[in-house]
């Protein structure tokens, strides 16, 4: 079965009433800010929260009453496998998800909560798929691929559909790319409605396989990534040869350009996103400049992020922004000194959070003391404005306002 423009649009006719018809929107701050006009897929509202609901849907509908009886199993970092495991409890197919031991909690239970047997096996998904096929075969269960099947792929294919529809004069499209299901499916689908579209490809630069191939280079695999549902080192083969074909470039962001990206979107459009996106929007900053007055859309393919994880990267992105900064001072050990830095800092329009005040581990003097306080302000100018009033008053100190 050949991923066509065919194959494409009878998948979304048949997906078409049990999926959601996420809203394309223009992201009116991070516009303002790129200069030029960036709209945001949101298939962080589709069910399950990702992108991944339409092609597991896709293969469910496709099985046989047989194959359905028996059963389907499935490998998946969290969003695959919340896909799977909603379509199935809906279709009454059972459904058993296997996952890396090291995937965030949050998709572990969520995906249980759907009504799927969760078994956690494997540091990664290259190391969790050989187990889910050998239990497949040894229990008559369908293998429901996260990405090298052309139905699961026509599937994804879908969102190009809809974002041409509904803005016909995007002039790129930017795609991430994990085991190149999403991307092949809507290169196909929006070259085959728009020719001279252009089709980008997004990848942490830690998993950047798809465009190691793209360019002929070696791969750069490395820990691990914010963008785990797209750390995928061996990409579907049959999904290379589509890419090679249809899409024309392929970029990849750091860590902290995708931390960075996640909370601009959480920060900027109120979305929550999780990395996958997050690399996204780092690779379009990245080529702002080839963007100038064009108008490029942005698949926001999932917003399943952990909280705790999210929690983080908020105060991380706080302090990159100077909106919360660590002031160390070195103070005499007598009382009166906290109650005056406090009221500099209030006076300052500044807010104390956090008072941090000991004696015994600290390289200071006897007679002195080490005090951190961390502190909220409007941003890096008002830290240093507060910390040269300090100074000012006569304090030794001196202000973090990097994130580690």
């Amino acid at each position: 079965m050949a991923l066509d423009i065919d194959l494409i649009n009878k998948t979304y006719d048949a997906i078409k009433p049990s999926i959601i018809r996420t809203p394309l929107v223009h992201a009116a701050r991070l516009s303002l800010q790129l200069g030029f006009d960036l709209y945001l897929k949101l298939e962080n509202l589709q069910h399950t929260n990702a992108f991944k609901a339409r092609g597991a849907l896709a293969k469910l509908l496709t099985l046989s009453d047989r194959a359905r009886a028996s059963g389907v199993i499935a490998c998946s970092a969290g969003n695959h496998a919340q896909g799977v495991a909603y379509h199935a409890n809906r279709l009454g197919i059972p459904a058993t998800i296997v996952m890396p031991e090291g995937t965030p909690f949050n998709k572990v239970q969520r995906t249980k909560e759907l009504g799927a047997d969760v078994i956690l096996h494997g540091a990664g998904f290259d190391e969790s798929v050989q187990f889910t096929l050998d239990m497949a075969q040894d229990k008559g269960l369908t293998f429901i691929h996260p990405f090298d099947d052309p139905v699961v792929a026509a599937g994804q294919g879908s969102i190009a559909l809809e974002m041409l529809q509904d803005q016909p004069d995007l002039d790129c499209i930017v795609v991430p790319i994990g085991g190149g299901g999403l991307i092949a499916g809507m290169a196909v689908a929006a070259k085959s409605v728009k020719p001279d579209v252009q089709i980008i490809g997004a990848q942490a630069d830690r998993f950047d396989a798809v465009k190691a191939d793209f360019d002929q280079a070696p791969t750069h695999f490395s820990g691990a990534t914010l963008a785990e549902g797209i750390a995928v080192r061996e990409p579907s083969a049959a999904n290379l040869e589509i890419i090679r074909t249809y899409v024309d470039r392929i970029e990849t962001a750091s860590e902290p350009e995708i931390e960075a990206a996640v909370f601009d979107l959480l920060s900027f459009e109120k979305l929550v996103a999780e990395g996958a996106p997050g690399a996204g929007l780092a690779v379009i900053q990245k080529m702002a400049s080839d963007f100038h007055r064009k108008k490029v859309g942005l698949v926001v393919c999932g917003g399943n992020i952990d909280s705790r994880l999210l929690s983080t990267l908020i105060l991380r992105g706080l302090v990159r922004d100077g909106r919360i900064a660590r002031l160390t001072f070195e103070i005499d050990d007598r009382p009166g000194q906290l109650a005056e830095i406090s009221r500099i800092i209030g006076e300052a329009g500044a807010n104390v959070v956090e008072v941090i005040h000991q004696r015994m581990m600290q390289s200071v003097s006897l007679k002195q003391a080490e005090l951190e306080i961390v502190i909220e302000a409007r941003d890096k100018a008002h830290v240093t404005d507060t910390v040269s009033t300090l100074r000012a008053a006569g304090f030794t100190l001196r202000a973090d306002t990097e994130v580690n």
